[in-house]
């Protein structure tokens, strides 16, 4: 499980830790498994983890003045599930974020991240990449849905996250793409 996460920082700082800042990581972070449909943040509470998703699925959403459910990430493995605001203000958030299959993770506050960063260099660099990945990916995203067309968003998303698509339905694949489900099979049968 730690070792996963020990790569993970690894391959982002490109840079080899110490046996003493894995060791300070290994104690740092808290395993958690959660089994499906099980909330790991629910809407109103402050986000006070960050969890690393060593093995599952879930996926973060808000729910409209209809009802309805619009997602706005999905995680799997080798993904960080929070909410990067709540998590950095201390605020309620507005998003619930749920267990989509059995999930193992590995949670630290926003303290020890802060704390582990002056001490672990490569957890600096890997912050500052993520963030900047982060940052671009959200810029795109939201650039796509202003005005992007159906057949673009979906075309973007099997580019860019083709695994996302074996993991969750197509009714929630569509919500991530601001498209209704008629349209995602439409789009996906003239663009298999």
């Amino acid at each position: 499980m730690y070792e996963q996460l020990i790569r993970y920082i690894e391959e982002y700082a490109q840079a080899r830790l110490t046996p003493a800042e894995v060791a300070l990581i290994k104690s740092n972070f808290k395993p958690m498994s959660l089994k499906k449909r099980a909330y790991f943040l629910q809407a109103g509470a402050v986000s006070k983890y960050a969890g690393f998703i060593t093995k599952g699925a879930m996926r973060q959403y808000c729910v409209d003045d209809k009802g309805d459910e619009k997602i706005v990430h999905f995680y799997i493995e080798n993904h960080w599930a929070t909410d990067r605001e709540s998590f950095a203000s201390g605020k309620p958030s507005l998003y619930t974020i749920e267990a989509w299959e059995d999930t193992d993770l590995l949670l630290i506050t926003r303290e020890q991240i802060q704390a582990l960063i002056k001490q672990v260099p490569a957890l600096a660099t890997m912050t500052q990449v993520m963030d900047e990945r982060h940052a671009i990916a959200t810029h795109k995203r939201l650039g796509s849905l202003i005005v992007g067309s159906a057949k673009m968003r979906y075309q973007e998303f099997m580019t860019n996250y083709p695994h996302f698509a074996q993991r969750f339905p197509q009714h929630q694949i569509a919500s991530f793409l601001g498209i209704t489900k008629e349209t995602l099979s439409r789009v996906r049968r003239q663009h298999p």
